[in-house]
């Protein structure tokens, strides 16, 4: 039902080959300026798809995004009593 995706960032050297890179994962974004693009495959297969696409000639490196690894709950959300009554005088 539910599949845990990881994303790459994929640095290229030239853009023309962009859309090589749809038969190893989802392309979700190409940066035209910084020339790099990020694509998206299963959490299990990270890794062959790293290995299969740092190997093409168009390609410098490939990083994998550590998003699905940081912890997003934080402590001390909550803000100081100063802080509190200043949103309440709003408008």
């Amino acid at each position: 039902m539910f599949t845990a995706r990881q994303a790459m960032i994929v640095w290229l050297y030239s853009l023309k080959q962009a859309k090589t890179l749809r038969r190893y994962g989802n392309v979700h974004y190409v940066s035209k300026k910084m020339k790099y693009a990020v694509v998206y495959c299963n959490q299990d297969e990270i890794e062959d798809c790293m290995k299969k696409i740092s190997t093409l000639p168009f390609v410098k490196k490939v990083e994998p995004s550590f998003k699905p690894f940081l912890k997003t709950e934080f402590e001390n959300s909550k803000p100081d009593k100063a802080k509190e009554y200043d949103y309440k005088i709003g408008f």
